[in-house]
């Protein structure tokens, strides 16, 4: 008959051992849009993607198997099984690490909450261990990032280049170009395509120049080259002058074209201009 100590270790092992199989399950580490762990049939929110933009699911192959044993490349793909009306996706290539899916979010996706199905694939099986299926959630909508544009107000002289300032602030979790263009200018057609990537805040210039003088109004535009919904922009002045005064108060806030050796000219008119401003305004 078991002694009352060999019923508590016998207890105390088998505890240990329930502990041991629940703490091997199989999971998926999830690396990015952000990052986390999910385990079969679990579920994760991934964050803010406009309507047509595109974004990456990136997950590590490792995992464990249900005995606790380290695989290093137990998962061979991720693929989507189940997408909202007109979205698609580009399955993660064989065998790569970390795995990374593209999904594609409809033009005509209004703002809301979309569950996305995934699956990791062990193929064939050979880890022996299954497929682990998940839920990924995104939110649609046109505010996905933060734009700011300085100055307010541009001086130039005629041909003499002036330049503006952008930061862009992107919220959401696609890294698809965007697209910094003038709407307004006569003669003046140029968009410069520009990368700020998800999460992060970049700072960029935009130069203008015209050949007739004139007070323009026009608006700096900044939308995603995926999508015209997704735009913000900032109404901006541009005076351009003959004038002295104003060739020398562009040559202070523009963009230098000429060779270097006139920059200590252009840094004496410069230095006019600022004593000009400072006397008469």
């Amino acid at each position: 008959m078991a002694t009352l100590r060999e019923l508590y270790l016998t207890t105390l092992l088998g505890i240990f051992f329930i502990l041991g199989t629940v703490n091997a399950s199989t999971y998926l580490s999830i690396q990015g849009p952000i990052s986390t762990t999910l385990y079969n049939n679990g579920s994760v929110y991934l964050g803010k993607v406009g309507p047509g933009e595109s974004f990456y699911i990136l997950a590590n192959a490792s995992t464990t198997n249900n005995s606790g044993y380290l695989v290093n490349i137990g998962w061979d793909t991720i693929k989507a099984t189940k997408l909202p009306s007109g979205w698609y996706s580009q399955q993660s290539p064989l065998y790569e690490n970390p795995m990374k899916i593209r999904i594609t979010v409809s033009q005509n996706a209004t703002n809301g909450r979309y569950p996305l199905t995934l699956k990791a694939i062990n193929v064939n099986n050979y880890s022996k261990l299954g497929n682990l299926t998940f839920t990924a959630y995104v939110n649609v909508t046109t505010n996905v990032f933060a734009l700011t544009v300085l100055p307010k107000k541009l001086y130039s002289g005629v041909d003499q280049p002036a330049t503006l300032y952008i930061n862009i602030n992107n919220t959401g979790i696609s890294d698809d170009p965007f697209l910094i263009s003038a709407i307004g200018l006569p003669s003046w057609n140029v968009t410069d395509s520009v990368i700020s990537l998800h999460g992060k805040k970049d700072n960029f210039t935009y130069p203008i120049f015209l050949g007739q003088p004139g007070l323009y109004k026009f608006n700096l535009t900044v939308s995603s080259s995926s999508s015209s919904l997704v735009s913000e922009s900032y109404p901006i002045v541009f005076q351009v002058n003959t004038t002295l005064y104003n060739d020398y108060k562009a040559l202070g806030s523009g963009v230098i074209l000429s060779p270097v050796i006139f920059e200590p000219a252009y840094a004496f008119m410069s230095f006019l201009e600022s004593l000009y401003s400072y006397i008469f305004h």
